[in-house]
C-alpha cells in the first residue's frame, strides 16, 4: 500500500521518464494508494475480450468460448495458442518451427496471471511442443520465473511432459536450403533453387480479460529462424514480449524480438494505457518509442525501420487494439461478436517500408 508521499513521488518519477500522468478522480486516486483494483469492486462487470496475433485466429474463439464458460483468462488463452503450438504446419511456434542455426528447435515462452500476480517462463526449451504450458508449470509449482535450456527440460520432463522431435520435414528441407546458401565455396551443395527459403521470427502473443476484469497474456515462439544457438529473444521476457497488470490490462507483441526487448514493450504498452491512453494509442506510442531507440544499422537513410512489429493489447474493460511499424498487418479478436480478423493501426504507409 501506497501513502500519499510515495505516491506523489511514484508520479513525479513517471513523469521525468516520459510518461505523463492524467488527472484522477478521487475514486481512481483511492484505488490507486489501496492496490484496489476494477476487478474486486462489487458488481463490476467487463466485456470479456480475447486478442492476438493472426495466426491466432482459431485459438482465440477456443479462448473466448472457455472464458465465457467459466474458465480462468490464463487456462483459457494456453488453450488457444496450443493449437498453433501444435500445428505442424506454422513454422513460427512449436511442433515445426524452424531452428536455430545447427538445425535444432529451441522454443520460448512466457505467461502472467493478472489476479495472482505470478508469473512464469521457459528459454530454449527443446523436445517438449507446448511451452506454454510448461511456463505456466514453473509459475504453479515453482518459486521461480524463469528456467533455461537444459534445466527447463528437466523440470519439464520432471512434470510428465513428453519429448518429441520436434523439426517436422519439411522445416528441416528449409533449414538445408538456408544452410547451403551460406557460402558458395562451402561443403554443401545447394539444394532445391527454386524454392524460397522461408525466414520468419514469427510467434503467438494472446490475452484476454474476463467479465469480472480479471487479465492474463501468453507468448510463445520458436524464434527467430536459423537463430545462433541459447539465442532468446523478447518472448521468454516479461514485459517485454508480454506483460499484465490485472488493474490495467494486457500487452504483447510479435516480430524482432531484439528491439522489444530494448523498450520493454509490453510493459510500456499497459504504462501508456493506465495513463490514459487506449490500446491502440498504446500500441502506436510503443512502437514510436522502439523507432527512437533503434540502431542505425536497422534504419533506412530517411530513419525508418528495416525491421517490422506488432503490438496487441486489451483493457481492463474490454477495449483492445493492435498496431504494427508498417500499413497492411492483421490481428485476431473474439468478443460477443465472434472471431475475426481486424487491420492493425500502423506508423508508417506500406509504400515507405525499407527496402
Amino acid at each position: 500500500m501506497l501513502d500519499r508521499r510515495s505516491f506523489l513521488e511514484k508520479s513525479a518519477l513517471l513523469s521525468a521518464m516520459g510518461f505523463m500522468p492524467r488527472a484522477l478522480s478521487a475514486e481512481e486516486l483511492e484505488r490507486e494508494l489501496t492496490g484496489a483494483t476494477l476487478g474486486t469492486t462489487p458488481g463490476f462487470r467487463g466485456r470479456p475480450c480475447v486478442v492476438s496475433s493472426a495466426n491466432g485466429i482459431k485459438g482465440v474463439k477456443v479462448a473466448y468460448d472457455q472464458i465465457a464458460g467459466g474458465t480462468d483468462t490464463l487456462d483459457a488463452i494456453i488453450a488457444g495458442v496450443n493449437l498453433v503450438e501444435l500445428d505442424p504446419n506454422d513454422q513460427s511456434v512449436g511442433l515445426g518451427g524452424l531452428p536455430n542455426e545447427e538445425g535444432v528447435v529451441q522454443l520460448d515462452a512466457s505467461c502472467m496471471h493478472g489476479p495472482t500476480r505470478r508469473a512464469g517462463a521457459v528459454g530454449c526449451l527443446e523436445e517438449i511442443a507446448t511451452p506454454s504450458l510448461v511456463a505456466k508449470a514453473v509459475m504453479d509449482y515453482t518459486t521461480h520465473v524463469l528456467l533455461v535450456g537444459a534445466g527447463a527440460k528437466k523440470f519439464a520432463t520432471a512434470m510428465g511432459f513428453k519429448t518429441q522431435n520436434l523439426l517436422t520435414e519439411k522445416s528441416r528441407q528449409d533449414w538445408l536450403r538456408w544452410k547451403s546458401r551460406l557460402n558458395r565455396n562451402d561443403n554443401w551443395l545447394d539444394h532445391d533453387d527454386d524454392v524460397k527459403i522461408n525466414w520468419t521470427h514469427g510467434t503467438i502473443n494472446m490475452n484476454a480479460v474476463s467479465a469480472a476484469g480479471d487479465v492474463s497474456s501468453v507468448t510463445t515462439t520458436s524464434g527467430l529462424a536459423w537463430k545462433l544457438d541459447g539465442r532468446l529473444g523478447d518472448s521468454p521476457i516479461h514485459g517485454a514480449g508480454q506483460y499484465t497488470d490485472n488493474a490495467v490490462g494486457a500487452a504483447g507483441s510479435t516480430g524482432l524480438g531484439e528491439m522489444n526487448i530494448k523498450t520493454c514493450g509490453g510493459f510500456l504498452t499497459v504504462e501508456f494505457m493506465r495513463n490514459g491512453a487506449t490500446p491502440e494509442q498504446a500500441a502506436l506510442k510503443t512502437l514510436e518509442r522502439m523507432v527512437h531507440m533503434t540502431e542505425p544499422r536497422l534504419l533506412d537513410d530517411r530513419g525508418r525501420p528495416r525491421y517490422d512489429i506488432q503490438v496487441y493489447a486489451v483493457a481492463k474493460d474490454g477495449r483492445y487494439g493492435g498496431a504494427g511499424m508498417y500499413e497492411g498487418a492483421s490481428f485476431a479478436v473474439c468478443d460477443d461478436t465472434g472471431p475475426r480478423l481486424e487491420k492493425c493501426a500502423y506508423l508508417f504507409k506500406a509504400a515507405d517500408r525499407a527496402r
